[in-house]
């Protein structure tokens, strides 16, 4: 039997630093150029850890938020009105007349109420009534407010009252008498009460 051959050796090149190939002549203009390698260097990498969205915000506490202002303007509001009263742009009903004043009565009855149209063309309105004191105490006698208004019941000309007297005894009257002049042609009814406060 004839011994195995031994394997064959493969001759092994060894180079040296001198018999390694030259680098690539790279014209300038090519490549990186200079400068280029600190900014790719400096520029973020594409890779490095990021949250994948920003992160949510909270709808609850944002309406609570929301809620929170609207109840604070609420409340201005009401206090606002509740201090000034209503400002008179508002288009909703407001009351011509104060309140009723206890123990105090206005007697102004129609038919001494005189409208009419004097010899020189102007517009003429007088009105004559009573003030008592019904009740068992003096009573401060506030301003009266005559209000007349046209046939769509639109206010149209206003005037205060100031009564000759400042308080009643219980059981005393007093008589107002008063007379105004250019009252507009479209006045058509008279209205008399306290004036608001």
């Amino acid at each position: 039997m004839e011994a195995p051959a031994a394997p064959a050796q493969r001759a092994a090149t060894v180079y040296g630093d001198d018999d390694l190939p030259a680098p690539p002549n790279v014209p300038r203009g090519m490549g990186l150029g200079a400068g280029k390698e600190d900014d790719f260097a400096s520029a973020p990498s594409s890779f490095e850890h990021e949250p994948p969205f920003r992160p949510r915000r909270n709808t609850t506490k944002l309406w609570t938020a929301a809620a929170v202002a609207f109840a604070l303007l609420v409340a201005a509001l009401i206090g606002l009105v509740s201090w000034f009263g209503l400002p008179d742009w508002l288009p909703v009903a407001h009351s011509t007349f104060g309140p009723t004043r206890p123990d105090l009565e206005l007697s102004f009855p129609a038919e001494r109420q005189d409208r009419r149209t004097l010899p020189n063309g102007t517009e003429y309105f007088g009105a004559s009534g009573t003030v008592t004191n019904v009740g068992k105490e003096v009573r401060e006698l506030p301003p009266i407010l005559i209000v007349l208004r046209d046939g769509k019941d639109r206010v149209v000309y206003t005037w205060d009252v100031t009564p000759p007297r400042e308080s009643l005894k219980p059981g005393e009257s007093v008589t107002i008498n008063e007379a105004v002049t250019d009252v507009p042609k479209t006045a058509k009814v008279a209205e008399i009460g306290w004036k608001p406060d």
